[in-house]
Parts: structure tokens; C-alpha cells; sequence
């Protein structure tokens, strides 16, 4: 755990005015080389080397104090001056999940799903200038009239910030950390989070083609199942992905990836999530993803799938169940001319597939359900088809059939041959 006291950084045995006295040197020299700190660590790295041992070897005169301890000093002087400060030791930590700042003398990290009340003290100054630091690298902004921020860090993780007066006392500040568990299906099984026939059998429908809806809460995997999923479409697709802020990662030879942007100064130019979805249907997709539906744009996502064309997204929702309901609510957020009777209907005919995950109390991330949408409504509640459901440990399979079992055909799978057999976790 990372620890900061008033006389001495965390971790480098050296007193605060070394520190601040090495830190001018680098900056200076970073300066006169005209490096990008943000780009250029390596350079920064290398040029902090060398300030340290000059110092040390000015310290056999007597004319300075020594350095205690070389290489953690460098490494404080990077993070000070190309990372971002103090937080840099928990950003670089492959344990930690997430960081956040309530106020600057409480700052928390999640590691395996549970929060920790970390020993780290800050100001407010140091809050703010790491804030902007942030905002810089990521090319967004915050200020009075935009009072909230989702940008993206340098090396992948997600920054919200809400600005002191929305949040109560101080800004409120929130990293998301980008870590790459898994990017296949079968890496899940190697986690513990799917079963080795599900896994099969979900791979089998993204290459049919079917609509697939992963949901669950904040933490639960999502993204990171989407990611598997979408590493499953077949090479000779072209995928367009549209999300607030670039998050998913997987690879594939035909893929174009769209990211809202914030209204300027001027209060224009904003690209809305609704915009992106739109757009990315006159950029002849085979497959469409939507990183996260929260509002109107659910209506256009579904308008593209029910028009025929393969897609994906996530949503927040407690249960496979929940995750249709909200499906058939955030549409109507688009306009007063949108009913329940125009959006249920094409909510079972456009959804195919039902991925429900969750989190236990011991932080590991399970698929709960995968639920099938055969396109039935029954008083205005969409019919379910239940295919995997998790008892304990196991994610068992039950007796239900995805929906468009000839687009399986089609393909040459044996969607029945993949289903049959033992009961397995």
C-alpha cells in the first residue's frame, strides 16, 4: 500500500526538497529536449537516471545529501513527471482495479472486486493538477458549464471526473483501470466465469449472426465479455463499434471504432452516442456494436438490428429479465411519439440472446444466465427461453433452444450436438 507523509514521498527514503530540487532538474532537462512527457516515459525515464546519478555522484563531495534509494526516487520522479503522481504506483499495480478519490484525504482502490481505504493523503491542489494532467493527455475538458467528464487515459483506463459543487465538498474522481484479463471465450473458462460448452455455444452464435444483449452491474465483466464476443466475429465481417469512450479491445482485420465527443467552448460540435449509432450504418457494416446503451440510442440500436443486421451491446440490469425491461423503457426516452406497443414487439423480434453476469461476494465475475428471446409476447411481457442457468458454482445447462436455429444451419453448426450430453459447470 502506498503510503505519503509530509516529510518524505511515498516509498523513496528521500526528503520532500530532494525530491522537489531532482523533479526541477527533469522537468528542466525535459524542457530543452523538447520530450512529451506523456508519450515519451522511456525518454523521461532515462533522463531522470541520469539527473539521479549526477546528484549521486555529487553527493561523494559532500556537497549534497545522497540519494537513499536510487531507483525508487526515479521511479517517483517519472510518475511525478510523465505518469501521474502519486496515483502512478496503484495505475501500474496489474492488482488494482479501479481508483477513486472521495476528497483528497480518502482515496480508495478496488483489488479482486473489494474496496480498500488506502493510506494515501493528498491536497486539493494535488487533485486538481492531477486532474487537468488527465484532461490534457485525453484532449477533453472540464469546467463550470460542462461540470462532468468521461475521457480516456493513455494507457487505456477510463477517467469520470465530477467537479467540486456538483459533487459536495470536493471533485470527485474516478479510474477505471483497463486490465485485459481475458480477450476469447475460452480465456473466461480459464477464469472460472463460463463453463467450456457455454463458452462453445456462444461462440457458435456470434458466427450465426445472433443479436446478443450482455448485461449486468457496474464491475460485473461486461465489457470485458463483449470484448470475447466480439473476437468470435468471423475475419471477413466488417465491424463498426460506437461507444462514449474507447473501451473495448479485440482483434480483427476489419473493424472502425467511433467515440462520442463533448460540446467545445463555442457550445457546439458535441457527438452524441445516438449520432454514432447512426452514422455507423453508412459505413457498410456486417456487424454493428454498441459499447453501452443508457438512453435514446437503445431506439436506433434496435431499429438497425431489427432491420437485419448482427449487433451487440451491453446494459446495466440485474437480472436477463431486468435487461429486457430496460430494453423496452430506454427507447422510449427518444420521443413522445415512441409507445410500449411499437418497442416491446420489436424488442423480442431484434434481441436474440440474453448474456446475464454477476459478481459474487468473493469478487469473482460469473455468467449467471444465458437466456434465449424466441420474438413471443405474451401481455405485453417478452418470452424467454432459458439455456444456461448458474446453481452454485456450476452454470448448468437447461432445456432451451436459441432462437434463428437456421442461421446455425446455415453455417454448418450443430447447434443440438453442441447443447447434448451431461449436465457440466
Amino acid at each position: 500500500m502506498t503510503t505519503t507523509h509530509a516529510a518524505v514521498p511515498a516509498g523513496t527514503g528521500a526528503p520532500d526538497e530532494l525530491v522537489e530540487q531532482l523533479d526541477a532538474h527533469v522537468r528542466e532537462a525535459v524542457r530543452r529536449e523538447g520530450v512529451d512527457p506523456q508519450r515519451d516515459a522511456g525518454v523521461v525515464r532515462r533522463i531522470a537516471e541520469s539527473v539521479v546519478r549526477d546528484h549521486d555522484e555529487r553527493s561523494l563531495t559532500g556537497v549534497v545529501a545522497a540519494v537513499p534509494d536510487a531507483e525508487a526516487v526515479v521511479g517517483e520522479l517519472v510518475a511525478r513527471v510523465s505518469g501521474f503522481g502519486p496515483l502512478q504506483p496503484f495505475l501500474d499495480d496489474p492488482a488494482v482495479e479501479e481508483v477513486w478519490i472521495n476528497e483528497p484525504s480518502r482515496v480508495f482502490v478496488a483489488r479482486h472486486g473489494r474496496h480498500e481505504l488506502t493510506n494515501l493523503v493528498l491536497t486539493r491542489a494535488q487533485v486538481q493538477e492531477l486532474v487537468e494532467r488527465m484532461l490534457k493527455s485525453s484532449g477533453r475538458r472540464i469546467d463550470l458549464s460542462q461540470p462532468f467528464v468521461d475521457a480516456m487515459l493513455p494507457e487505456g483506463h477510463r477517467l469520470h471526473v465530477v467537479l467540486e459543487g456538483i459533487s459536495r465538498g470536493f471533485s470527485a474522481v474516478n479510474i477505471r483501470k483497463f486490465v485485459l484479463r481475458a480477450n476469447r471465450l475460452h480465456s473466461l473458462v480459464e477464469l472460472g466465469s463460463l463453463s467450456p460448452r457455454a463458452a462453445a455455444f456462444l461462440e457458435a452464435c456470434v458466427r450465426a449472426g445472433l443479436n446478443i444483449l450482455v448485461a449486468g452491474a457496474t464491475q460485473a465483466g461486461k465489457t470485458t465479455m463483449l470484448n470475447c464476443l466480439a473476437a468470435a466475429i468471423p475475419g471477413g465481417e466488417r465491424v463498426v463499434s460506437a461507444e462514449e469512450v474507447y473501451e473495448l479491445r479485440f482483434t480483427h482485420p476489419d473493424w472502425v471504432a467511433l467515440q462520442t465527443r463533448q460540446q467545445g467552448l463555442e457550445g457546439t460540435g458535441e457527438v452524441r452516442l445516438r449520432d454514432l449509432v447512426k452514422e455507423s450504418l453508412r459505413m457498410r457494416p456486417s456487424r454493428v456494436i454498441v459499447g453501452e446503451v443508457r438512453a435514446e440510442e437503445c431506439l436506433d440500436l434496435l431499429l438497425a438490428l431489427n432491420a437485419g443486421l448482427p449487433g451487440m451491446c451491453t446494459i446495466h440490469a440485474n437480472s436477463a429479465r431486468e435487461a429486457l425491461v430496460k430494453a423496452c423503457t430506454l427507447p422510449l426516452l427518444a420521443g413522445e411519439n415512441i409507445s410500449a406497443r411499437f418497442v416491446v414487439p420489436t424488442v423480442a423480434a431484434s434481441i436474440d440472446l440474453v448474456v446475464h453476469l454477476g459478481i459474487d461476494e468473493h469478487g469473482v465475475r460469473r455468467v449467471n444466465e444465458i437466456v434465449g428471446v424466441p420474438g413471443r409476447v405474451e401481455s405485453d411481457v417478452i418470452e424467454t427461453e432459458p439455456i444456461f442457468v448458474r446453481h452454485g458454482t456450476e452454470l448448468r445447462r437447461t432445456g432451451g433452444l436459441p432462437p434463428r436455429l437456421e442461421q446455425f444451419e446455415r453455417r454448418g453448426l450443430d447447434v443440438h450436438g453442441m447443447l447434448s450430453g451431461q449436465l457440466e459447470g
